[in-house]
């Protein structure tokens, strides 16, 4: 049996040793040549030797490879296809239908819309292929493709938390061993962003009292948020049952319904009505007596249609306030109005249904009216 470093792979010539062998009959049809010849680029004995056991190794295990890939695979019958692999998986349009069956419970239109949306935009351009396939690289094509579209970036970070969540909640519940391919995308910064602005107190008395001259179910929205700081969405989708005006403290209860949610649990709350709001109020009341919704021109029993109102809503309201103001700017506005009085944060975050850091702030209903309507009234 030959040695396997045999003495005759290395050859001295002028000094110099090189490597020679020949290559193996059933591999000789993947060579150009028969021999090997090459210089080991060294005039000592011993550090031809070593190169040369080396490089005999890796020839061998490359021979090796060579000639199992011209054997036939044991039991090739039972070993799954690529493509029956892949077929398995849970694809992306089907993790958003789990989704939403699992998350879209109570949610109203735009909850599930967005989610099909977002999903839609990855299948366009990546197609709808199991969520384990898609890989980090396409994820970044992807931004790019929401870029390219003229999304700005916060628009692009809210489509990829979309997806994060659908993909993330398919991978808990279906127990698939595979990352999230959405999950650490980078983003770069937006410089030309424009951040909404909150409307001066100058300005917001001015509009007041520009809807109290109009005195229309527009004017009476746009009033009814300028002083409480509520969503478009939460106002628009009011029932008139939910103001009470009868109470020891005027107020709103604001509350889910099906036709509009609420964005989050701390949502749901109790609003003081002061000054223009409560004047809205009451015009609101006395007007629609054939509704049972506080604003039937933006809400019905089947949707409440805030997109729609917002756009109305704004064109007229971009007549008397700063650029880059909109109606949502009223809620900031509320924000610093609470801070100029020095209200507590925790009282500035129940009025305006912001969440409040902290496990204790979780506990007990909150704070009683009087104390909130006694911060409004400072406002």
């Amino acid at each position: 049996m030959r040695k396997k470093f045999a003495p005759e792979y290395v050859m001295n010539r002028d000094g110099v040793y090189y490597y020679v062998r020949h290559i193996p009959y059933d591999l000789i049809a993947y060579y150009n040549v028969s021999r090997l010849c090459f210089s080991l680029k060294t005039k000592s004995a011993s550090v031809a030797v070593r190169a040369s056991k080396s490089i005999n190794q890796r020839l061998e295990d490359y021979w090796l490879g060579l000639r199992l890939q011209n054997m036939d695979i044991p039991a090739i019958q039972v070993v799954k296809s690529s493509d029956s692999a892949v077929d398995d998986g849970l694809l992306l349009s089907e993790a958003c239908e789990l989704y939403l069956r699992l998350k879209g419970v109570g949610k109203d239109k735009v909850f599930i819309r967005t989610a099909n949306r977002n999903t839609s935009y990855v299948t366009k351009l990546l197609g709808d292929r199991p969520i384990s396939s898609y890989s980090s690289n396409e994820a970044a094509q992807f931004r790019d493709w929401c870029i390219d579209k003229g999304m700005g970036i916060k628009t692009v970070k809210r489509v990829f938390s979309s997806i994060r969540a659908i993909v993330n909640l398919a991978i808990a519940e279906e127990g698939l061993d595979c990352s999230n391919a959405f999950a650490k995308t980078y983003f770069p910064n937006d410089d030309n962003a424009q951040s909404r602005q909150p409307i001066s107190i100058q300005d917001i008395k001015r509009v007041q009292s520009l809807c109290k001259d109009i005195d229309d179910e527009m004017r009476w929205l746009i009033t009814l948020i300028s002083d409480t700081g509520m969503r478009l969405g939460e106002a628009a989708g009011l029932l008139k049952e939910d103001i009470k005006l009868d109470d020891c403290i005027p107020h709103i209860d604001l509350k889910p319904h099906p036709w509009r949610s609420l964005k989050t649990k701390g949502s749901h709350r109790c609003i003081p009505l002061v000054g223009a709001t409560l004047w809205a109020s009451k015009r609101l009341l006395e007007a629609n007596n054939d509704s049972i919704f506080a604003f039937p021109r933006y809400c019905d029993a089947a949707s409440c249609k805030a997109n729609s109102a917002s756009g109305g809503l704004n064109k007229w309201l971009h007549q008397y306030v700063p650029d880059n103001c909109v109606i949502h700017s009223f809620r900031h506005s509320l924000r610093d109005r609470l801070r100029a009085v020095e209200c507590p944060s925790d009282i500035v975050d129940a009025i305006g249904g912001w969440k409040t850091s902290g496990v204790g702030h979780g506990y007990g209903n909150g704070y009683p009216l009087e104390v909130l309507e006694k911060w409004m009234r400072r406002l």
